[in-house]
């Protein structure tokens, strides 16, 4: 039973208390009495004010058989607590020091056989090292709770032993705490253990649970702990780690045998069928898996539609297939690069933006490879690596990779149609000619603007992290889901551009007096492979993308990334074959580089050959040039190869 002052006045002044049942205290001491009573005035302010340390021989009859309840509240003068003062109180069952911040030592035998205590409560003190408890010995369960004692630093080894002979609850949130040592819990049956609030806690060493029975609640929240100890997991029943944004990692799932809850930082996915999801609120949004198969585990956050508990593929399809794709457009892409940039040819304006376009769609093909490896490593335990690479800086440059690359790439088709289409109709007007200063000034326009939306989501517009995938698809905010439509806009325009040039081109090249002749429909064919081959990259892409930055998405995040490994790098794979490889003009380049290998020496010279008559007939006819638009050098990568496929 609790006795608290019952006179007004004893209440303003007293801020040390000793409540009991049957007992009074006098200006020189506390003892027993038959009758209620508070603390003299002048007890109070002598204990506060003059001594500013509690002393067992001056205050010897605190050692009664009726005494409950100790509480010292709110005393600033405190600041000693000595040998024996708490000592042989059998009726004592809680003990409140609080509020007393400039308490800075209790000594180590302050606290002895009190085998009723069931509440010690230490807060808000400036003590430096944990109260001893070694001698408390109480026979009840006990809830120790110390906290907001910030110059703690250390829980040292057995630091627990013989607090209770029954299971006990400690709480040592809002510590200063930064180091828990081996065998800290030792000798303790360890029902709860709360380090939350530990703001510079960052490790769990491998045998902090070591000679104790638990604990079965782990409280980590709030802290710097990046892993759990290795062993001493196995009572856990219950794990809250919230706001615990360096634990990224579990340890193996049979340490977790007893596990039945998880409140964690991130969406780490407990995923089986018998799963039952808690109805916590979804704090995050990121794509974080943590994905194992323990059963009847209530885990939050909650899995969403961007945290699918799957790995960075999905599907062993689309494991197989990424390969092949990322290896196709890398080494396309790089055997365009080398004969473009080894070519004895003038670098023209289309060489040198076929050399922009195969550079971007190159890095395509590197973001793939980079996803497709990450893919690999983490095959059925993507769960272990899902935070670090997602908050990462791989995750982050691969995003960045394949923004600028896809934008770049988008940019540099839409300027070579544009330019295709101008030397088209205004053939006959050099004067009106595009010169190689002018194309320069467009592409780093294009690269500055490439890199700018490429780097927006690296400072908050929009997030690489929210996706294993790494594509920017936060659209939390109102500035995220602008950014999202705005790129995907402007893809639809530059394709429907492309369209509009290929048809002005055709119309422009067609013969006018034969109605559908072979000439007429070979460039028909080529024209609609090269626009078939951007609607079936950019359509389904920009469809499904722009009904989920509307926030109607009409498919999951898993069957995203089959648009991803299909249909996203379409144009990487075709371009080198469309724009260069099958080109007459780039085969002359191939085979006149191998002849310096001494490799299709005549295949060369036939080239050569060609070009030579090419050049000549050119200058015969005084500047007047052909639809085709080739020029003099004969080294033009026509995307509309009217004379180059035969």
């Amino acid at each position: 039973m609790k006795i608290k002052p019952h006179q007004k006045h004893c209440l303003q002044t007293a801020h040390f208390h000793f409540l009991f049942v049957g007992c009074g205290c006098s200006p020189k001491s506390c003892c027993c009495f038959s009758f209620f009573s508070c603390l003299n005035e002048n007890l109070n302010r002598r204990i506060t004010n003059d001594r500013q340390w509690i002393t067992n021989n001056k205050y010897s009859c605190l050692h009664t058989n009726t005494l409950v309840c100790i509480e010292i509240s709110q005393n600033d003068a405190l600041e000693v607590i000595e040998a024996n003062v708490f000592s042989n109180l059998p009726k004592l069952h809680e003990i409140r020091i609080e509020k007393a911040n400039n308490l800075v030592y209790i000594d180590q035998d302050a606290f002895q056989n009190l085998p009723s205590l069931k509440y010690l409560s230490i807060s808000n003190t400036g003590i430096k090292f944990l109260p001893t408890v070694h001698k408390l010995q109480s026979l009840q369960k006990v809830l120790l709770d110390i906290q907001d004692n910030i110059n703690i630093r250390t829980i040292e080894r057995n630091s627990f032993m013989g607090l209770s002979s029954e299971s006990v609850i400690i709480r040592l949130n809002k510590n200063g705490i930064r180091e828990i040592q081996n065998h800290a819990f030792n000798g303790t049956f360890l029902d709860e253990l709360n380090l939350s609030d530990n703001h510079n806690l960052e490790k769990l060493p491998n045998e902090v649970f070591q000679g104790a029975n638990g604990p079965v609640v782990l409280d980590i929240s709030k802290t710097r702990i990046s892993f759990l100890p290795a062993s001493g997991l196995e009572n856990i029943k219950k794990l809250r780690a919230r706001s615990a944004y360096n634990l990224k990692k579990l340890p193996a799932l049979e340490k977790f045998v007893a596990l039945i809850e998880a409140n964690l930082t991130y969406p780490r996915l407990l995923s089986n069928n018998y799963m039952d999801f808690d109805s916590l609120e979804n704090e995050f949004d990121f794509d974080y898996g943590l994905c194992n198969e323990v059963v009847h585990v209530a885990c939050s956050p909650k899995p969403d539609a961007f945290n699918p508990c799957e790995d960075i593929m999905g599907y062993n399809i689309l494991r197989v297939l990424i390969w092949f794709i990322n290896i196709l457009a890398i080494t396309g892409n790089i055997i365009v690069l080398v004969i473009l940039i080894s070519s004895q040819y003038k670098l023209t304006v289309p060489r040198f933006l076929m050399c922009n376009l195969a550079f971007a769609d190159l890095c395509i093909g590197i973001y793939l490879l980079l996803i497709a490896s990450v893919d690999i490593q983490t095959k059925s335990q993507y769960y272990n690596y899902a935070i670090d690479w997602q908050t990462g800086a791989g995750c982050s440059a691969a995003g960045f990779f394949t923004v600028f690359a896809s934008e770049l790439s988008v940019y540099t088709l839409t300027v070579i149609t544009l330019e295709r289409w101008h030397t088209i109709t205004y053939a006959m007007q050099l004067d009106r000619k595009v010169r190689f200063r002018h194309a320069m000034v467009i592409m780093i326009f294009g690269w500055m603007f490439a890199f700018t939306v490429a780097l927006l989501p690296i400072f908050g517009v929009s997030s690489y992290m929210k996706v294993s995938i790494c594509l920017p698809m936060d659209i939390e905010t109102p500035l995220s889901q602008a950014y999202i439509i705005f790129l995907l806009v402007l893809n639809v325009l530059a394709f429907m551009i492309i369209c509009a040039c290929y048809i002005c081109i055709y119309f422009t090249v067609r013969n006018p007096n034969v109605i559908a002749s072979n000439s007429d429909t070979k460039i028909a064919k080529r024209m609609a492979i090269l626009i078939f081959t951007d609607f079936l990259c950019m359509a389904p892409i920009s469809f499904f993308a722009i009904s989920a930055s509307l926030k109607f998405p009409l498919i999951t995040v898993s069957k995203s990334k089959i648009l991803l490994v299909l249909f996203y790098p379409i144009n990487s794979c075709a371009n080198p074959f469309l724009y260069a490889i099958f080109t007459k003009t780039f085969r002359r380049d191939f085979f006149i580089l191998l002849s310096k290998f001494g490799c299709c020496q005549m295949q060369a010279q036939i080239y050569r050959t060609e070009t030579s008559s090419s050049v000549h007939n050119s200058h015969m006819r005084n500047g007047h040039c052909t639809p085709a638009s080739k020029t003099s050098d004969g080294t033009i990568y026509s995307l509309v190869p009217l004379n180059h496929l035969n």
